[in-house]
């Protein structure tokens, strides 16, 4: 019988945060970009989204939802072609079966499975955003994505500028304002 040489991590906390950079640090460079595509859309743009899908209907009038994105998602969007900045969900699998081909730069595909996820997942916010709009007028729920900057993470390094709670300030922040906002607005002085 042969044995399988494949090396197989159990990461805990995979989808966010450290348990992420983990898997992304454990997938740096010499994992093939197909395999770095479907892992990290996985976590970035289809469980947020299947999140955001369970959770929406359940939001109160005045909720709001803050997806966490980054400046690499509009970075990684413009250097897609017209084209492909129309559709999103089917665009997202194309790009995971388009890398594993190994034919996503002949297809106008950047090469960067985190900075499609994070354009995916920055124009998902702006969908359900519209939705929302459309489908639950005057609830005044909002849906918003930022990014925290460039936060120490074992993905991003040591030399990142800012500490995890700094980058918690980013999407904290934007709650605050949209709420204060709000009140401004449901409850003039």
């Amino acid at each position: 019988m042969q044995s399988n040489s494949t090396s197989v991590a159990l990461v805990t906390g995979a989808n966010k945060g450290i348990g992420f950079a983990v898997v992304r640090s454990l997938l740096a460079d010499t994992t093939p970009l197909g395999i770095q595509a479907n892992v990290t859309l996985k976590t970035n743009f289809f469980a947020t989204r299947d999140m955001c899908n369970v959770f929406l209907p359940i939001i109160k009038p005045g909720g709001q939802i803050v997806n966490v994105s980054n400046e690499m998602g509009l970075v990684a969007l413009s250097r897609c072609s017209p084209e492909l900045q129309e559709e999103l969900v089917g665009l997202m699998e194309r790009f995971v079966r388009d890398a594993q081909e190994g034919v996503h730069t002949e297809r106008g595909w950047p090469s960067t499975a985190y900075g499609v996820s994070k354009t995916g997942l920055t124009t998902l916010t702006r969908i359900m955003a519209r939705n929302l709009l459309k489908e639950r007028p005057g609830e005044e729920i909002l849906c918003n994505a930022c990014c925290p900057g460039w936060v120490r993470t074992d993905m991003a390094g040591p030399n990142a500028t800012k500490s995890p709670d700094e980058g918690a300030v980013t999407p904290v922040m934007q709650n605050a304002q949209t709420q204060s906002l709000l009140t401004t607005s449901i409850n003039p002085k």
